[in-house]
């Protein structure tokens, strides 16, 4: 049985995750920071899916716990998902700089170190996927959050030209607007964004991972962010800055 890794397991896009390998018979993985949240997730893909279920608490943005999410994936996982992340509702430069660098290493720091202590073992059995989630934003300026967000899909882009091995995928998924809580955690105002934009969390894990199974390095799900990125590309920056200020993150 195959074995997932999931961090931020506990809501969002973690959970559709965490829902859609246990449906196909994955072990999991849980990472989060909250326990008994943890805890309760597991019970219920147990009781659900007949699956394994092992629950990691771990906080990504101190060493400690992104030293311990390290170790188990070093003993050994099929398909790790780089999921966990946050956003500020403040704009640059006015969020704090010690909050900025906490999302850094969340966005950039655990993916790069997690995605090196999966490959080792994933080599060695000759097959394997990481998923790191990215996002829309990282196809324009906005904050620190899409410059994070542009370093995910970069950096999975070149892990997976210097792997060189069809064997093991290495993706990106940049999802736009997705009904989870990631928003109000942040403390942004979602009233002015379009209703037509909002996407549902099982319906991007869905097709995230029928385009890792395809051998995409980048998925872009949902033909209206399809559509935004490739006229985001022919914009003028300035237009992109303006446009994404408007509608937000």
């Amino acid at each position: 049985m195959p074995t997932a890794l999931i961090t931020g397991a506990t809501a969002g896009l973690g959970a559709a995750f965490a829902r859609r390998l246990a449906a196909e018979a994955f072990s999991l993985v849980l990472v989060a920071r909250d326990e008994a949240r943890l805890a309760e997730s597991a019970g219920q893909l147990k009781l659900r899916y007949g699956v394994d279920v092992e629950t990691l608490p771990a906080d990504l943005t101190t060493d400690e716990g992104l030293a311990a999410v390290e170790a188990r994936v070093r003993q050994g996982v099929d398909l790790l998902v780089n999921n966990a992340g946050f956003g500020h509702h403040g704009r640059f430069p006015d969020v704090p700089a010690a909050d900025e660098v906490r999302m850094l290493k969340l966005h950039c720091e655990a993916v790069l170190r997690l995605t090196l202590a999966a490959l080792p073992g994933m080599r060695e059995r000759e097959r394997g996927a990481i998923v790191n989630v990215a996002s829309v934003a990282a196809f324009f300026s906005r904050g620190t959050y899409s410059a994070s967000k542009a370093w995910v899909v970069n950096f999975s882009e070149s892990a997976a030209a210097d792997i060189g091995d069809p064997r093991i995928k290495i993706m990106a998924l940049c999802p736009g607007f997705v009904r989870t809580e990631f928003h109000q955690r942040a403390g942004m105002d979602t009233a002015g964004i379009p209703g037509f934009l909002w996407l549902k969390a099982d319906d991007v894990v869905r097709e995230g991972l029928r385009d890792l199974a395809l051998g995409k390095r980048v998925s872009v799900p949902d033909v209206r962010y399809k559509t935004i990125v490739a006229l985001g590309r022919l914009v003028p920056r300035g237009l992109q800055h303006y446009v994404s200020s408007r509608i937000g993150r």
